[in-house]
């Protein structure tokens, strides 16, 4: 399913300019590009009411069952970017096709909605900022992740500074943002001061891979130990980005950062944010994706987020 998803997404940013075209729905873009939503209230005198949202040009109001509101919506929280329009009419389509089957509307908004975790796009951007920190700092103290929305988010967009799959030179771009972000990141002073520069490449790595958690096959081991090079900026910062793009790194944490992002990006908060002070939300969910196996479907987790009266009065 994760597979076939992610190809999925990949192809919707390579569709041809046809295909974008093939619809005359324009781009939404009513919400700010860090996907801060309108008041839910706001005072007229001592009366609260609801701000309207208005579909451009008409007195229909937008909401989040809108299929277009609703792909728009994931792009801002979940790749801090308004849609390119190929992509945003490739995953309209996806749900339009269902007509008004109220069941496979559900099945594809859920297969739609979790693409965008699954994607090229957030794998190798909030993905990757996840799996440095972890590497770098393992979980926060106390707690069973190791990175806070208010550090990921910036860090993310760091990442994906002018980034759109599918568009000329997008992997190249990114290839050189990634090598950027590893580079400031090891020059951060927490990190020097739990990986100072007088350790050797072994230290360094061995080090990176016990913080993590994980424990590395001698081929992972052996291409960071080799990364590392003479040991500056640049060798410390090929070292952590071997280390954080290793499969085994990669499939200890996908379950973990699932659930995460689900809080991220839906309810814009950390797990143990209000209404929640705890993390035993967080840990539940990763209970039930971890029973099926990663399988989001039959533990209905993206479902639940996206039915979620905490996601849905959001807008």
């Amino acid at each position: 399913m994760r597979k076939f998803i992610a190809a999925v997404f990949a192809v919707a940013f390579t569709a041809s300019a046809a295909l974008a075209q093939s619809s005359q729905a324009p781009t939404l873009r009513i919400v700010s590009e860090d996907g801060n939503r309108l008041p839910s209230e706001l005072m007229y005198g001592n009366t609260k009411v609801k701000p309207l949202r208005l579909r451009p040009g008409t007195n229909v109001p937008i909401t989040i069952d809108d299929s277009d509101f609703f792909v728009q919506q994931h792009y801002v929280d979940f790749l801090s970017r308004f849609p390119d329009q190929s992509g945003f009419v490739f995953w309209q389509n996806d749900i339009n096709q269902c007509g008004s089957n109220a069941q496979c509307i559900e099945v594809h908004r859920v297969n739609v909605s979790a693409a965008f975790f699954l994607s090229i796009e957030y794998q190798r951007s909030s993905y990757l900022v996840y799996k440095t920190y972890k590497a770098a700092f393992g979980n926060l103290p106390g707690k069973p992740v190791p990175v806070r929305r208010e550090n990921l988010v910036p860090d993310t967009r760091t990442v994906l500074n002018g980034v759109i799959v599918g568009e000329t030179n997008w992997d190249k771009t990114l290839d050189n943002n990634i090598n950027a972000y590893e580079q400031s990141f090891v020059q951060r002073s927490d990190f020097a001061a739990q990986f100072p520069a007088s350790m050797t490449a072994a230290q360094f790595v061995d080090k990176l891979f016990s913080t993590a958690g994980v424990q590395p096959s001698a081929d992972e081991r052996n291409a960071a130990v080799n990364a590392f090079g003479a040991g500056n900026t640049a060798g410390r910062a090929a070292a952590l980005r071997s280390v954080v793009e290793s499969q085994t790194l990669d499939a200890a944490e996908k379950n973990r950062a699932f659930v995460l992002a689900q809080y991220f990006g839906y309810l814009k908060r950390n797990p143990d944010d209000l209404p929640d002070t705890n993390f035993d939300g967080y840990s539940f969910w990763l209970g039930k994706l971890n029973e099926f196996n990663g399988n989001f479907v039959a533990a209905e987790m993206v479902k639940a987020f996206i039915n979620s009266t905490e996601y849905r009065t959001r807008f």
